[in-house]
């Protein structure tokens, strides 16, 4: 496996990196998380100008990439920045309607590519407990389509999406793989109810009602009862964007404590100097450079077979809640007071890596997942 990334790809990371730096500094982040719908629909704009949405997906959709690597890319500079516009929630809709929708529902990923249509996941429910094939919903087929009732939690920037994407269970019980189809339906439709709401790292989530949502029959991604399968690999993808999101921001976390051990003062002398906390940094970094194998592994198996693409998303994910919360109290720990104030960069990190662990199953849950993903490949 070739890791050194393309021509093509360092290109991407550095336009990427660029705008992040010199666009989206802490105060302008603030400002921009405060605002209506909780992200800049000129930023939006200017991402997708520069082709970051379409790096997300493949040429046959419209796009300048989508492999494992191309979303690796941009989510680790996204994280650099704590980039608050919604690359997430579309890439989970948008890629799981190019994979199981029909060419006239996949027309519509031009618009979303272009950045004048938002898309969102409505999949999680409260009950859930990381299991995603607990859907609740229910969809009962109608003369002239569907009729949808149910409650989704959680969906990433559901309360600004134009369209949702919404897992609804028509057979099998309620934790069955089975039984689980996709519909798209437009946001403003006559029973479709959101509450918007502010995540502690100051994204935007909402919460999603459906009280007799009609859509038509050709409202359905795929075949109806056989959602699961693809909705396991768009939400690998999500897992393996958070990761590298993460990656960017505990980078960042690092960067900004070796500064300040290097510039804060005790007894005359850098902090930095004390071996104690040359210990701890190493321990960070170490931890970093772990997980960046761990994303790079995860990129380079997405078209494995089932078990060894799943065991390789959920070994980064893990790695990345473990690390994670471990650079996030280090980093703090080591700036002091300095470290929990507002106006400071560093804690707006830390709540943003913290966050991301319980986003799409915690440590513990992929570190479970991992053991019974690795007993299927080695019966």
């Amino acid at each position: 496996m070739d890791f050194t990334h393309t021509h093509d790809r360092r290109m991407l990371a550095d336009m990427a990196s660029r705008l992040v730096r010199e666009k989206y500094d802490i105060a302008t982040r603030h400002k921009i998380a405060a605002g209506p719908g909780g992200f800049s629909r000129e930023m939006w704009a200017q991402f997708a100008e520069l082709g970051l949405i379409g790096a997300l997906f493949e040429e046959k959709s419209g796009g300048f990439g989508g492999q494992g690597f191309d979303i690796a890319v941009v989510f680790e500079e996204l994280g650099r920045g704590l980039v608050v516009e919604p690359f997430l929630a579309n890439l989970l809709a948008g890629r799981l309607i190019a994979e199981a929708g029909s060419e006239q529902q996949c027309a519509m990923l031009e618009e979303v590519i272009g950045g004048t249509l938002l898309l969102a996941l409505a999949h999680g429910e409260g009950a859930a407990f990381y299991d995603l094939a607990h859907v609740a919903t229910r969809a009962q087929k109608g003369d002239e389509g569907w009729v949808l009732n149910g409650e989704k939690a959680v969906v990433l920037n559901g309360d600004s999406a134009d369209r949702l994407v919404v897992s609804a269970r028509i057979g099998g019980d309620v934790s069955d793989e089975e039984g689980i189809a996709l519909f798209i339906v437009d946001a403003t439709a006559k029973g479709v109810r959101r509450r918007a709401t502010q995540t502690v790292d100051g994204g935007r989530a909402a919460e999603v009602s459906f009280g007799g949502v009609k859509v038509d029959s050709d409202a359905v991604l795929g075949e109806p009862g056989a959602g699961f399968a693809p909705l396991e690999r768009a939400v690998g993808l999500g897992i393996l964007a958070l990761s590298a999101e993460s990656l960017g921001a505990m980078r960042m976390a690092c960067d900004m404590t070796l500064d300040y051990l290097k510039t804060r003062k005790q007894f005359g002398v850098p902090i930095g100097a004390f071996q104690a906390l040359q210990h701890r940094m190493v321990e960070m970094l170490m931890e970093v450079e772990q997980l960046s194998s761990a994303v790079i592994n995860a990129a380079g198996h997405l078209d494995d077979p089932r078990a060894v693409r799943e065991w390789h998303i959920s070994a980064a994910k893990n790695l990345a809640g473990r690390a994670g919360r471990l650079i996030a109290e280090e980093s703090i720990q080591m700036h002091g007071g300095i470290g929990m104030t507002w106006e400071y960069a560093l804690p707006h990190f830390a709540k943003r890596i913290v966050m991301i662990d319980h986003l799409f199953g915690d440590e513990d849950h992929h570190l479970e997942r991992a053991g019974l993903l690795a007993r299927m490949r080695h019966p």
